[in-house]
């Protein structure tokens, strides 16, 4: 069974190298504007092959948009594909937008603001317990 994963992995790791070649020579539409291949997951009998892609859209580009750009070029993305690579079978491929960059910079965002916030309450906080202690010193001197 890992002899099975180590291979898959391995055509996968190919796969990602040789698309974004093909993708960088060979398609050439400027709905789909740079794209980067994320990762490959291949199946079992490496027959399919899910490529996730992310973009940086310029302009009224949208990922959704540039996506199914793509998605128009997978016949000849393929064909291109199983001329550049030596396996029996060529994976059907199939493009995915990755939207984990995306979700890691929104996460990123929300950590950042509830740190501020935070530090913002205690310092705050600590402002008004100075105010506490140095009233609390005034009326003990008064007292006096």
């Amino acid at each position: 069974m890992s002899k099975e994963f180590s291979r898959a992995q391995r055509v996968s790791q190919q796969l990602q190298k040789e698309l974004a070649l093909i993708l960088q020579r060979e398609v050439r539409d400027s709905r789909i504007g740079m794209v980067t291949i994320s990762d490959v997951e291949v199946s079992r009998d490496l027959a399919y092959a899910k490529v996730f892609v992310t973009f940086l859209c310029v302009g009224e580009q949208t990922p959704e948009s540039s996506l199914a750009a793509l998605k128009e070029h997978e016949v000849p993305v393929r064909m291109a594909l199983g001329k550049r690579i030596r396996h029996r079978l060529t994976p059907e491929v199939r493009f995915t937008y990755d939207n984990t960059l995306v979700e890691g910079m929104r996460m990123s965002n929300l950590v950042s603001e509830v740190l501020s916030e935070d530090k913002r309450r205690q310092e705050a906080a600590g402002r008004t317990d100075e105010q506490e202690a140095s009233e609390q010193k005034k009326s003990e001197g008064d007292a006096e």
